[in-house]
């Protein structure tokens, strides 16, 4: 969650409610892993696939695909909000801003690599840099 969905994790614990998330994703897949427990699955099997499973919900990862958007597309603008310290604060503000883009999009696995939606995301960046600007 810290490197993915950096974006989820600072909303949860802004609402005291990341140990109830957790607790809720885990208590999901306990029928899961005594289903592969009692088949004699080894370990490491339970473990990959319930770690798919309790991530599932989580592909992709908006936060990592913007991120990544915004060092293709503006590395200046990328390295100089790093530098400032302020970049997951502006990748979360950018994320918010383009929720109306991803919605209609339908954000998901399938969706990711849509050039329409890598274009209306693109402009927004744009349009939000461009506002976050000082004026001379």
């Amino acid at each position: 969650m810290v490197q993915h969905h950096t974006d989820l994790l600072i909303a949860l614990q802004e609402d005291h409610r990341l140990n109830h998330y957790l607790s809720t994703k885990i208590d999901s897949i306990s029928g899961l892993i005594e289903e592969l427990q009692r088949d004699n699955r080894p370990d490491y099997v339970i473990e990959a696939l319930c770690l798919e499973e309790l991530t599932r919900d989580l592909r992709p990862s908006r936060f990592s695909w913007m991120r990544e958007l915004l060092e293709e597309e503006f590395p200046e603008d990328c390295q100089r909000l790093n530098r400032s310290g302020i970049l997951t604060y502006e990748l979360i503000n950018l994320i918010g801003a383009c929720e109306p883009i991803f919605e209609i999009f339908g954000f998901g696995e399938e969706h990711e690599d849509h050039r329409g939606l890598r274009a209306a995301i693109t402009g927004m960046i744009a349009e939000y840099l461009e506002n976050q600007q000082p004026e001379n």
